[in-house]
């Protein structure tokens, strides 16, 4: 018999005891296999029973056999030393109920992640070191002079300039009109009538556009105390899609630099649905569309697409 190890194992009483093992369950397999088979073809149905009961009976003998063996031989592998590499905290795998209080297991997974965590961090680390993001003072001075000033922006422009802006445009589409309110002392609202098809509300601070409401040509825009009313939804489904349109168009169009530009840009795309209901898509071919008209309008082209054709 080997000498045990420093581990407390009997290493050759361990190899036998798999050995023992591996012939426990092949007996097991064939208890099975002859199960499975059952009796075999004979003269007489006596002597078929007989074959079975006693090729049956060898193989329960086989399995009762490997199985002593191998019960022999766990008494000689030994037990493993008590010294944990855990400390106390291996104690916890001798748990008799694994499967309630998996606490060791846990243990073992938070150590090789904090083990994989502390090696990653060092390789971030290392990376850092060699791309350093610090600056002298000195730096930190030389360029603050050579980057030029951004000039401040302000919203707050004098009302006549947006008053001359909102009339410009009325003068470049003239089958589109524009009338401008002030119900709130300098911010501008507008009231733009297309043709015979809609009639938008577009409420702005100073010259930036804030939000926009599109209704039917026929419906009322104002509330009952006869103010613009910038808060009500259309009433039809294809100027609700209309709205929703536009205050992406309100997204898209953004040059806070120049916000006249983006106005008549705005204009522009708005003005392309004085054929909404005369326009067919420009990729089906159709008019109407699970009872809709093409309400979308390419920012870039103005063309008209369904909803669902323009993905």
């Amino acid at each position: 018999m080997a000498e045990a190890m420093n581990v407390g194992v009997n290493l050759e009483a361990f190899s036998q005891a798999i050995s023992a093992i591996q012939a426990l369950r092949s007996s097991v397999t064939r208890v099975f296999d002859s199960l499975k088979d059952g009796m075999k073809n004979k003269e007489t149905l006596e002597g078929r029973e007989k074959v079975f009961i006693t090729a049956f009976q060898d193989n329960l003998q086989s399995v009762n056999r490997d199985l002593n063996e191998l019960e022999r031989l766990s008494t000689l592998v030994g037990r493993p030393s008590e010294s944990h590499p855990l400390h106390n905290s291996g104690l916890l795998s001798l748990d008799p109920v694994q499967d309630k209080t998996p606490l060791y297991s846990q243990l073992l997974q938070a150590y090789k992640w904090s083990n994989k965590l502390q090696y990653h961090a060092g390789l971030a680390s290392s990376l850092l070191n060699q791309q350093s993001l610090k600056r002298s003072a000195n730096q930190m001075g030389a360029s603050a002079k050579r980057r030029p000033k951004v000039q401040p922006s302000t919203l707050v422009l004098p009302p006549q300039y947006v008053d001359d802006v909102i009339s410009r445009i009325g003068r470049m589409f003239p089958d589109m009109s524009i009338e401008l309110f002030r119900p709130n002392g300098t911010s501008a609202v507008l009231l733009v009538t297309l043709g015979k098809v809609l009639k938008t509300i577009v409420v702005m601070r100073s010259l930036f556009i804030d939000r926009t409401i599109v209704r039917g040509f026929n419906e009322n825009v104002y509330s009952e105390d006869g103010k613009l009313d910038i808060w009500s939804k259309s009433n039809y489904q294809v100027f609700q899609k209309v709205t929703d349109h536009a205050t992406t168009a309100l997204l898209h169009y953004q040059l806070p630099q120049m916000p006249d530009v983006v106005v008549r840009s705005f204009m522009t795309w708005l003005r392309s649905y004085i054929k909404l209901f005369q326009t067919p898509c420009q990729r089906c071919g159709k008019f109407l569309q699970e009872g809709l008209p093409p309400t979308w309008r390419d920012f870039r082209t103005l063309e008209a697409f369904h909803d669902t054709c323009r993905q």
